[in-house]
């Protein structure tokens, strides 16, 4: 337990005087994002956070972990370091979709292979129980990437993404904590990501002074696909103290916002014959800033939301692991076609022209809303 609060005391005082000299630092040498039409943003502000949550993440865990009893953990601090190259060289340089996913695929070669994170089972998801060695490496490839990206894409408005990986990541070392003193190392990793997070949002709720950019959000998302998967594997084993039958349903849950949010929306660039990767605005934070809501209260409804589809869960953990997690993916569904229901329909506006005809609007020009019956008017 003491080894657990040091590494939140440590991570979150780490990053919270790190962010500060980020920001001055990305100031002084210019390095912002700049707002553009799909960027929900309007001013520059430096993606440089995620230099802030490595810091205290690393640190974190180096000055708590014993690496000569748990080997295995070394590894996840490399694939780390691989992320957080990863992310720096997109934040400040931008890298191409290829090269991007050719550096996760790497990471999740190291996580697997040198650290021994694999889905062995599904434990009775679809009736499947244990999987084959080459189909289980190839779902465990897919698991972390998929993972990995989701709470990159789901980084899209102040506070989410950090909102997200603090819940998940507290859920998890709670968890790791309590079932078996073999887990308290996991523990120590999920709770040294979660205080760096608290500490940056601190920094980044509305109005953000920094964001995580890829730097943080591709770290948040391959600790939490460790962890998850470690998850899925212990919860369901014999030799834990707190024993989830349906482990993947919970699991699957806990990701649930990032992960369905980044697989519809994969489906939907898939559908319009685009590339997966390719940037849009049709992510869940989108559809609910088009209806008004601020980005405070998005990333509240959101992390409430999951907060109590995990509970539901949790409570019916018992229950089919089939039945569990398709109807997460129907309650998501519904929530989001109710939101797309509730859009705003588009508004008709007309261009007076100026007394030159000019192919461009002046600024004599006036925007009018024709009314219905005004349009029929003019119809007939």
């Amino acid at each position: 337990m003491f080894d657990v609060l040091l590494s939140i005391a440590i991570s979150f005082t780490i990053t919270f005087l790190a962010i500060p000299a980020v920001i001055n630092v990305a100031e002084m040498k210019k390095l912002f994002d700049m707002p553009d039409e799909r960027k929900v943003h309007h001013s520059p502000i430096t993606p440089l956070g995620g230099l802030g949550v490595f810091a205290g993440f690393v640190f974190g865990c180096l000055l708590t972990l014993h690496f000569n009893q748990y080997p295995d953990l070394q590894y996840f601090m490399a694939a780390s370091l691989v992320i957080f190259f990863l992310g720096l060289k997109d934040d400040i340089l931008i890298i191409s979709p290829v090269k991007k996913f050719i550096g996760q695929v790497l990471a999740a070669f190291i996580i697997i292979y040198y650290g021994g994170i694999q889905i062995r089972s599904m434990n009775g998801f679809l009736g499947i129980y244990q999987l084959p060695e080459m189909f289980s490496l190839l779902l465990t490839y897919f698991a972390v990437i998929v993972v990995i990206n989701s709470f990159n894409l789901i980084d899209g408005i102040d506070g989410l993404a950090g909102s997200l990986g603090l819940l998940s990541t507290v859920i998890f070392g709670i968890y790791f904590l309590n079932v078996n003193p073999n887990m308290l190392p996991y523990a120590v990793v999920a709770f040294s990501l979660a205080g760096s997070l608290l500490a940056f949002l601190i920094f980044n709720f509305q109005p953000a002074k920094i964001f995580m950019g890829d730097t943080g959000s591709l770290l948040v998302g391959t600790i939490n696909a460790i962890l998850v998967i470690k998850f899925i594997n212990v919860a369901n084993s014999e030799d834990v103290s707190f024993r989830i039958a349906s482990s993947p349903a919970v699991g699957f849950t806990i990701l649930m916002v990032p992960l369905l949010d980044t697989l519809r929306v994969f489906g939907i660039r898939m559908f319009n014959r685009r590339s997966p990767f390719s940037p849009d605005r049709n992510h869940i934070h989108h559809l609910l800033l088009d209806k008004g809501f601020s980005h405070k209260a998005i990333t509240f409804f959101l992390v409430t939301v999951n907060a109590a589809m995990i509970t539901l869960v949790f409570l019916a953990r018992n229950l089919n692991c089939t039945v569990l997690i398709f109807s997460v993916i129907a309650i998501f569904f519904s929530l989001i076609g109710l939101i797309y229901y509730m859009r705003p329909a588009p508004r008709l506006f007309v261009a007076k022209r100026g007394a030159e005809k000019s192919a461009h609007l002046t600024k004599a020009s006036k925007l009018v809303t024709l009314a219905k019956d005004t349009m029929l008017e003019q119809n007939n």
